[in-house]
């Protein structure tokens, strides 16, 4: 004989394994919930308990995410659990951050720094594909092995 799991104890197991968007735990109970209402006094109740946070959730994905991406691909990751954007602006990395970050994922990418023009563009497509923008890619190609020779010295 199998026991059918509450949608409650569905929702537990699922927040104890890591953080989740409300609209994201929306989405994996659906299947599960007679009553589209159901899921929403659930959600509220775990809400109100600091259960499921969006904030936390932010947070959470930015710092997995972080030191990989820009802010522009962080934002549309968020934008896509249908967080708010007030959440998804204060939980995005700074800009000395971002630019830090963007120097570092250039570094490791390309060990030294473009020798021609095709290659600083192969570069600055590759920082683009990872969600820095314009500004943030011109100054990690500009400075990003100079604080490495900074560092040598």
């Amino acid at each position: 004989m199998t026991a059918i799991k509450s949608l409650r104890s569905r929702a537990l197991d699922l927040l104890s394994r890591r953080e989740m968007s409300q609209a994201e735990l929306r989405r994996k109970l659906a299947p599960y919930a007679e009553d589209p209402a159901e899921i929403d006094a659930l959600l509220q109740e775990f809400a109100e308990r600091n259960w499921q946070s969006d904030r936390r959730y932010a947070e959470s994905y930015v710092y997995s995410k972080g030191s990989r991406y820009g802010r522009l691909r962080l934002a549309q990751g968020l934008q896509q659990q249908k967080l708010d954007s007030e959440l998804i602006e204060a939980a995005l990395p700074g800009r000395d951050s971002e630019r830090a970050t963007a120097c570092a994922v250039l570094r490791k990418k390309f060990k030294q720094p473009p020798a021609d023009f095709a290659a600083q563009q192969r570069a600055a497509r590759f920082l683009a594909y990872r969600g820095f923008d314009h500004d943030t890619i011109r100054h990690a190609l500009d400075k990003a092995w100079q604080d490495e020779e900074e560092w040598d010295e």
